[in-house]
């Protein structure tokens, strides 16, 4: 007889933690959590965790990563994941960690006034373990400041707490120019911390702040100068000169500032409404902005009531444009938007008065949106504690079907519900895809009865992972995607070759997702892809 210790059959792994809702799940190894903080989180209070908490552990898992880890992940959450605080709360970490790694990556890391501000912030907070911004970072700051050009410091000079004249005080930067001498005089004068310019110094400062102060000067005659927008709302503009403006912006410019331009009658005008419209829907700026469909989806969520219906149509049309470009998936595809209570939460977590309108459901009904669009055959099973049966059209547009998705649920989390479906209905498939946050708690196994019991019962796999192993035995090829909408340190199913998860809502999810499909990535593409980054 074979032996039945060889031979026995193989167990789903039992789970090793126990999640902030209070169900089973298999904890992140330090570097898999990291990168997950960094591709998703913002320092911001979640469902489930608070900021202060949230900031707390990213910096006790960067003390625990190596540095050169610590330093491709803030590059690659910067360029990739186009996010702002943790990218820059990693590298205050690493001004003191390896200060030779700081420097390396500084300019990839703070590559806009708005980051530096961060930087600064989270430097003078002591939140990443420095007391003082130190001498180091003053001299990295020095030489950020001095390769820049003046105008372009003037644009990215937007901003409060710490101000340009704050970062210029701390830094000391000694000025190569007379250009830069004077710039910053007026950057020190603006602040009250400094004499007015001579007119001689005036006549030294950028062609830009020259503009603009003549414009000012001018009471707001003339065409405006193309500085940042927030350096004209205090400005007496009138609707005509504010539509200058709005034509005269980017393609990103316009979308973040519709409100805007309707509180300053601009759109009151049939020809201005035609006109923005049409820049919205161009696809060659759409391609050369590098436009993903969370941005889109953001544009559309904030526009007031009242806003005219051709921009409210020109925005799903760049959605559609947008999405256009993302390739089908082989074989049946199955997507499992998580509708639960906690997904209610805003994506950006809650901040007082800056919390994004865009929900964590919202993203997970425009994933499964964007895919249904690609690929009209597949399944969307949305769920919460139970599933929610729902017809959805692929050729209605994808803000719509996001909506629909996002007006169900709202209860509890059982992540092993559309599995379970799966599996009673004996279904073939190839690939699986979650949107959660994978904060599942109803669906503690069978003997382990109410979620607060969840700790007795950790020798017990989640019950997402005994029914995707039964789901395998019946697709042995099927592979598994978690996209994490919040970010948690623990999954309701570890990592392997199988199963993958993916953090951030730029349209390289989509890319991630075909390359693990076809078998280019394995489980751990995350971090592999992150010790790929070259610093």
């Amino acid at each position: 007889m074979a032996n039945k210790a060889t031979f026995k059959n193989a167990q789903p792994k039992a789970a090793d933690c126990v999640n902030r809702a209070g169900g089973l799940a298999y904890c992140y190894s330090a570097e898999e959590a990291l990168a997950q903080y960094a591709a998703v989180g913002t320092f911001s209070e979640s469902f489930y965790e608070g900021a202060a908490s949230q900031l707390d552990r990213v910096r006790k898992l960067a003390e625990k990563c190596d540095p050169e880890f610590v330093a491709q992940t803030a590059v690659f959450a910067r360029k990739a994941g186009y996010r702002k605080d943790v990218p820059a709360f990693l590298l205050a970490v690493l001004s003191r960690r390896d200060p030779e790694l700081f420097n390396k990556i500084f300019d990839k890391v703070v590559d806009n006034g708005k980051q530096l501000r961060n930087f600064v912030q989270i430097i003078r907070s002591g939140a990443s373990g420095r007391k003082s911004v130190g001498s180091g970072p003053k001299a990295r700051i020095r030489r950020w400041l001095d390769v820049q050009s003046g105008n372009w410091l003037f644009r990215n000079s937007v901003g409060q707490s710490p101000s340009m004249a704050d970062i210029l005080r701390i830094a000391h930067p000694k000025p190569a120019t007379a250009e830069k001498s004077a710039l910053y005089r007026y950057f020190l004068n603006r602040a009250g911390l400094s004499k007015d310019l001579s007119p001689e110094e005036s006549e030294k400062l950028p062609s830009l702040v020259r503009e603009f102060e003549a414009y000012k000067q001018s009471d707001g005659k003339g065409v405006p100068p193309r500085v940042p927008f927030q350096m004209l709302t205090q400005l007496p503009l009138t609707t005509e000169q504010w539509s200058m403006v709005a034509l005269a912006g980017g393609w990103h410019f316009t979308r973040m500032n519709l409100n805007t331009f309707a509180r300053h009658g601009v759109l009151n005008d049939e020809a201005m409404v035609e006109r923005i419209a049409e820049k919205l829907t161009d696809r060659e700026q759409i391609d050369k902005a590098r436009v993903y469909p969370y941005q889109l989806l953001a544009a559309y969520r904030h526009v007031s009531q009242d806003m005219p219906r051709p921009i409210i149509d020109a925005l799903h049309d760049a959605l559609e444009i947008a999405t256009e470009n993302v390739e089908a998936l082989p074989g049946k595809v199955y997507v499992f938007p998580d509708v639960s209570g906690s997904m209610r939460s805003s994506v950006t977590g809650y901040r007082t008065g800056n919390s994004s309108k865009v929900r964590c459901v919202d993203v997970a009904g425009l994933v499964a949106s964007v895919i249904l669009r690609a690929n009209p055959d597949a399944e969307i099973i949305p769920f919460e504690g139970r599933v929610h049966p729902i017809r959805l059209e692929p050729r209605d547009t994808v803000m719509t079907n996001a909506d629909k998705l996002a007006s169900i649920g709202g209860g509890s989390t059982a992540c092993s519900a559309p599995l379970r479906l799966l599996n009673e209905r004996g279904a073939k498939g190839d690939v699986l895809i979650y949107v959660s946050d994978n904060e599942s708690w109803v669906d503690v196994p069978a003997e382990g009865g109410m979620r607060l019991y969840a700790h007795h019962f950790k020798e017990s796999c989640t019950e997402t992972l005994r029914e995707w192993t039964r789901f395998k035995r019946r697709n042995p090829k099927a592979k598994l995607v978690c996209i994490n909408t919040s970010v948690y340190d623990d999954a309701q199913v570890p990592p392997r070759e199988d199963v993958m998860y993916i953090g951030g809502f730029s349209d390289y999810v989509f890319d991630i997702i075909r390359f693990f499909v076809n078998g280019e990535l394995n489980g751990q593409h995350w971090v592999d892809m992150i010790k790929q980054v070259e610093l």
